[in-house]
């Protein structure tokens, strides 16, 4: 696990990371959203040893963090860092190599990564000929190249149109899968959204929320419900213990009290839905990560 605690980072007079603490399960993909300026750049490049933070520490597995523990971390930084007159294998192998690795492995480790992400027609070009999209995909080959005990990914899915999200992200969790801690930033809360199992929100240089998913989505949820019926869900409004929010012919959402008393209401509107026809849906509302972000950093 790798675990951030009590960071705080100023630039001058400016305090940019205030007690910022967080941790990356192995083998779980944790999202790090906030808007520009929020505080993610400068956390990860102390993450990396990149910046020196005021206060606080960085461990792994109850251990901070040495530059040894650093060099076998996978880093894809927002900027593009790929030597551009290189050719992309050439480049990603010689990446390897300083990692560690021997000249056949990297090679073997590069042709394997070029092919999944979809660049092993582009193996020979130069990196300035390829596409911003592909050069971000190269981008990502150099990261795993060495397979990192612990990724770190700085806006990885920028640039890239919806075919090749599909493939990085196939990619990036197939990594998180064998084990390794894997954070990336994004400002796409779609995928941030469809891809991780964690999710880290900072804004003004505060963490405002963090958890998994699911454990988010639950509580800052409204305890409201939608249904669908065949006939005119009109009826709904006479039930005592609710609130309508949207009404449409034969659709409805409510909301209840929290607790066991509003679940026995909305048990109600769907016993009585159930006694008047056939009931196409029904289901429990849950915000979206777009609605949390909002909430949570207003």
């Amino acid at each position: 696990m790798l675990e951030v605690a009590d960071i705080s980072r100023s630039f001058g007079a400016r305090k940019v990371l205030d007690d910022v603490s967080f941790s990356v399960g192995d083998g779980r993909m944790t999202g790090f959203v906030g808007g520009n300026g929020a505080g993610k750049t400068t956390t990860m490049r102390i993450i990396l040893g990149v910046l020196s933070s005021d206060t606080g520490s960085v461990s792994l597995d109850g251990t901070r963090l040495t530059p040894a523990d650093r060099a076998l971390f996978g880093y894809m930084p927002e900027e593009r860092g790929l030597y551009p007159k290189m050719k992309v294998a050439e480049q990603i192998v010689y990446l390897g190599k300083l990692h560690g690795m021997s000249a056949a492995a990297a090679k073997a480790s590069t042709d394997d990564l070029l092919e999944r992400l979809g660049l092993g027609e582009r193996a020979d070009d130069t990196v300035e000929s390829l596409s911003l999209g592909n050069q971000q995909r190269a981008q990502i080959a150099a990261a795993l190249v060495h397979d990192p005990g612990v990724l770190v990914l700085d806006e990885p899915f920028s640039g890239l149109d919806p075919m090749a999200v599909e493939t990085v992200q196939a990619v990036l969790a197939e990594h998180a899968a064998g084990g390794a801690p894997v954070l990336f930033s994004s400002h796409q809360l779609d995928i941030v959204e469809r891809l991780c199992d964690d999710l880290v929100v900072i804004a003004g240089g505060t963490i405002r929320a963090s958890g998994s998913r699911d454990a988010l989505r639950e509580e800052h949820s409204e305890p409201r419900y939608e249904i669908d019926l065949s006939g005119d869900a009109g009826w709904i409004r006479e039930v005592p213990g609710l609130a309508v929010i949207d009404l449409d012919g034969t659709y409805a959402q409510f909301e209840v009290e929290r607790g066991e008393a509003g679940r026995a209401v909305a048990q109600q509107v769907l016993t009585r839905a159930i006694a008047t026809g056939p009931v196409t849906r029904f289901t429990p509302v849950q915000p979206s990560l777009a609605q949390i972000f909002k909430e949570v950093v207003k």
